[in-house]
């Protein structure tokens, strides 16, 4: 009892030292708002761009909800409900555009709709135009980066809205169609009702992931928080104007997290047949069949099949010259961060989620509660909430070291990758602490007590038996964070050490100079990586269809 005891006081006290420390970076915005006042810069940005962050914030989220919510419940239904030609490949193939990142995409779209990309080309060499001759739309604007999102968001929605088709809706739609009812009417009388919560979870993700953006909408000019934030800490050098930008988008991920939360009300949805497993599915033939092939194809094509093909071209044929050692520098730097933190990011969730499940208790739970909140947080707004107080800290170490030593070491902390991993950590910690959480709860309390009886003490329990039989999940875990580091942005531009790159800065950096080209190696790069989780997505959701 003792040990246990032990055991549990040490995994509590890990658990408010990493869930302080999450919190910090929100703590920290939220407190410069008081600390430093309201400065000139802040006056002058609310006088004059702050009224077009809000709009373009709020177009955006409107437009991207729109979008994802159509195509992804629409390829959901007609791939969980109904037989098609092609119906297999879609179930898994839809997910593809997980890989792809939106600033990615960006880059891709530009380069083929451009006036001397191939499109603009073949037009005026088809009908022997000239320039002036033709209008042709603009993609950098606000409805292209609203495109763009979509196109790359769109699975969010279609994975949960296709489960709870698949889980929730059969044995009712069955039943609705014994009543009379109609394929139409029974779609939007019972199956979707009944997925309203799954679908409306999928829109609150592809949305936080919309505000969090920099990449795209810098790239395409369309003026938000995130490039506000970035504006005010390197081009004004305002902390106080960057940390106040950084207060309200986190305001608008607040606000749209509640109204998730108020959407659902105190509504129910449950499936009272008792009957889980899906329909066989309305076979479709002819129009109806191609109809549906098409609109299953048109996603897959525009947000992954096209823009992963293109990449590929550029990056054979006019990639970045400086492909040899320069680009296996950025490599080195990408994987060096990727693996860092993805290492410590599943050992930490390892040590909450095993807390949790010795104690039992609401305050351990509420702990890993917090620390899962930090993915909601955009990383431009961690990169402030981060700077502000590890800058501070890292002088009075200088200062204290110059003292004490008599040389001056510079910045500990800021100056290296530590606070960027600090950064990701925050970020990203929630995406592997969900992950050990499902995984460490399928396995029944019978096996502690089981080790308990055989003399086993907490941490060897641990060791010996939940490790072990965990190995797949911690894997899955560290993958996605993986991934996650490797595609993030904003945090990456505004913490990275001097002179240190990555695949995603170089990217962005070649991108805003013009040298799309170029960027595409660095791109196919991100892309390659990110593909590995999808893979692994798919083939559980082949390995689900076959059970």
């Amino acid at each position: 009892m003792h040990l246990h005891t032990r055991s549990f006081s040490w995994l509590l006290l890990i658990g408010i030292a990493v869930a302080s420390l999450a919190a910090m970076p929100v703590a920290s915005v939220g407190l410069n708002l008081f600390v430093g006042g309201t400065s000139d810069t802040w006056s002058h940005l609310s006088q004059t761009v702050l009224p077009e962050y809000i709009a373009n914030s709020l177009w955006l989220c409107l437009g991207v909800a729109a979008g994802v919510g159509v195509i992804g419940v629409g390829t959901a239904w007609l791939t969980a409900m109904h037989a098609f030609p092609g119906r297999r490949f879609f179930e898994w193939a839809l997910i593809l555009p997980l890989a792809m990142p939106a600033y990615v995409m960006a880059y891709v779209y530009t380069d083929f709709l451009q006036f001397v990309g191939p499109v603009q080309s073949a037009l005026r060499e088809w009908f022997g135009w000239e320039h002036g001759d033709y209008w042709f739309p603009d993609i950098r604007t606000l409805p292209g980066a609203m495109l763009m999102f979509v196109c790359v968001l769109y699975p969010y929605v279609y994975l949960l809205a296709r489960t709870a088709f698949l889980e929730r809706a059969s044995g009712m739609l069955e039943a609705a169609r014994t009543l009379g009812q109609g394929p139409w009417r029974a779609f939007f009388t019972v199956s979707l009702p009944l997925a309203r919560p799954a679908v409306v979870a999928g829109v609150a993700l592809a949305l936080m992931e919309t505000l969090a953006d920099y990449g795209t909408v810098a790239y395409f000019a369309v003026n938000t928080f995130t490039t506000g934030i970035y504006r005010a800490w390197f081009s004004l050098g305002d902390r106080v104007a960057a940390a106040q930008l950084a207060a309200m988008l986190l305001g608008f991920v607040l606000l749209l997290l509640m109204a998730e939360r108020v959407s659902r009300g105190h509504a129910r949805y449950h499936n009272t047949t008792g009957r889980n497993r899906p329909l066989a599915g309305a076979a479709l033939r002819g129009l109806p069949a191609l109809a549906a092939m098409l609109a299953c194809a048109l996603p897959l094509i525009l947000g992954f099949l096209l823009p992963a093909f293109l990449l590929l071209k550029m990056a054979l044929t006019d990639g970045d010259a400086q492909f040899g050692e320069r680009f296996l520098v950025l490599s080195r730097n990408s994987f060096v961060l990727a693996g860092i933190t993805a290492l410590i990011a599943v050992a930490i969730a390892l040590l909450l989620a095993y807390g949790a499940r010795l104690s039992r208790s609401a305050l351990a739970s509420g702990l890993n509660r917090l620390v899962g909140l930090g993915y909601a947080v955009p990383g431009a707004v961690i990169a402030v909430g981060v700077l502000i107080p590890v800058t501070r800290l890292d002088h009075w170490l200088s200062g204290q070291w110059e003292a004490w030593f008599g040389t001056n070491p510079g910045l500990l902390l800021t100056g290296g990758i530590a606070a960027l991993i600090y950064a990701y950590l925050v970020r990203f910690l929630a995406v592997a602490l969900h992950t050990v959480e499902s995984s460490l709860g399928k396995i029944t309390p019978s096996m502690d007590d089981a080790a308990s009886s055989l003399g086993l003490g907490q941490a060897a329990t641990l060791r010996r038996v939940h490790v072990p039989l965990l190995r797949g999940s911690l894997l899955t875990a560290g993958l996605l964070v993986f991934v996650d580091v490797m595609k993030e942005l904003p945090a990456t531009l505004v913490m990275r050490p001097f002179n240190f790159d990555t695949l995603a800065t170089q990217a962005y950096t070649l991108a805003s100079d013009e040298r799309l080209a170029e960027a595409s190696t660095a791109s196919l790069a991100i892309v390659a990586v990110g593909l590995l989780p999808v893979i692994l997505l798919s083939r559980q959701i082949s390995a689900a269809r076959r059970a």
